[in-house]
């Protein structure tokens, strides 16, 4: 099993963080998940990058992809377009189905995700909702004659959206979270999670209010998106080639 992530912070792993400074996610929970699952070693690579758009994603990550050989690569992508207001959520779909032409001449078996909905946290949350589903919809749609591909659409779960899932910058998952999404990842390629990963214990409320957390937060985004820099410049790669994931016992 040679398993294969690319995207941005979602799939990065931002919000789950080591006490090393390291971030985890679901897509490393995934890998381990399922190499327990089957009681074999798993080869993980994981090429995402926080802050990428869709376009980046693909131009710069999905051929270094391929080209490690997987037997299945997971792709998300677009949350960060869908905060721009000129994004054409057509063109996003349209490049899901550009991944998926990839893997199929490549002989890949794709899991394509929707991201978490973060939009009850935030500012301008009814814009973000509806933007959300536009591209939720149209993804799905794109893929429903597709039955082979493997699907975890986390954007409908309600519950995944409520607070107690989101980190303190309200727009990436925490640690709770990212096990929540690694369990449907989990139970979409047939293997069993385990079942606390589907909502584990509460962790304690650390946010920010008020002017603290748009200080905090909220400002130096928009200040990226003025200077036209990204939180992702400069880093490479996580896991740019293969490591062993072993099975642990749980």
């Amino acid at each position: 099993m040679r398993f294969v992530a690319i995207g941005d912070s979602f799939t990065e792993g931002v919000g789950d963080e080591l006490p090393d400074g390291l971030v985890r996610g679901w897509a490393d929970l995934v890998a381990q998940g399922w190499a327990n699952a089957v009681g074999k070693p798993v080869e993980y690579a994981n090429l995402a990058i926080r802050g990428k758009l869709i376009e980046p994603i693909v131009e710069q990550q999905l051929e270094p992809a391929l080209a490690l050989h997987p037997t299945h690569l997971s792709f998300n992508g677009g949350g960060n377009d869908m905060l721009r207001p000129r994004t054409s959520i057509e063109h996003v779909a349209d490049l899901f189905m550009h991944v998926l032409r990839r893997c199929d001449e490549e002989g890949v078996k794709l899991i394509a995700l929707s991201g978490a909905n973060p939009s009850a946290q935030l500012p301008l949350r009814r814009l973000i909702q509806r933007r959300g589903d536009v591209l939720s919809a149209a993804v799905a749609e794109r893929l429903a004659d597709r039955p082979d591909v493997i699907t975890a659409w986390n954007w409908p779960d309600r519950e995944l959206s409520t607070p107690g899932y989101w980190s303190a910058d309200r727009l990436h998952m925490n640690p709770r979270g990212h096990h929540r999404v690694a369990a449907r990842v989990l139970t979409s390629v047939g293997q069993k999670p385990p079942t606390d990963w589907w909502s584990l214990p509460e962790l304690e409320d650390a946010g920010l209010r008020g002017a603290a957390y748009y200080r905090a937060h909220v400002l130096p985004w928009v200040q990226r998106r003025l200077k036209g820099t990204s939180s992702g410049d400069g880093r490479a790669a996580k896991y740019a080639d293969w490591v062993e994931v072993t099975p642990q016992r749980v």
